[in-house]
């Protein structure tokens, strides 16, 4: 399921309590999933089922999640058993960006 999604919108997992803001969007519609399930728009109870072998890494809350090309970007919110993933590729944790060396 192809979602339209905007910065600052939030998405939901169905499978567990994870839930994530969007940061960063691209313009068309993405098949966005979280777990493997697709992703909710309202907060679910997940009890969808367990997520799928390869997408239940665990997402830890504070940190944000892109794919390879930096198109997509989310932010959990809530912690979760399952992983963001755009068209069936799980996101990278992205890293921390280098401080400018002090002297």
């Amino acid at each position: 399921m192809s979602v339209q999604l905007k910065p600052g919108a939030r998405i939901y997992s169905t499978v567990d309590a994870g839930e994530f803001i969007t940061v960063k969007a691209p313009a068309d519609p993405v098949d966005v999933t979280i777990g493997g399930a697709a992703v909710g728009l309202a907060p679910a109870d997940g009890s969808a089922g367990e997520p799928a072998v390869g997408h239940d890494g665990g997402a830890a809350i504070g940190k944000r999640y892109t794919d390879a090309d930096g198109t997509l970007e989310l932010l959990c919110t809530k912690a979760g058993v399952g992983v963001p993933a755009l068209g069936g590729v799980v996101l990278e944790l992205k890293g921390a960006k280098p401080l400018p060396a002090s002297d």
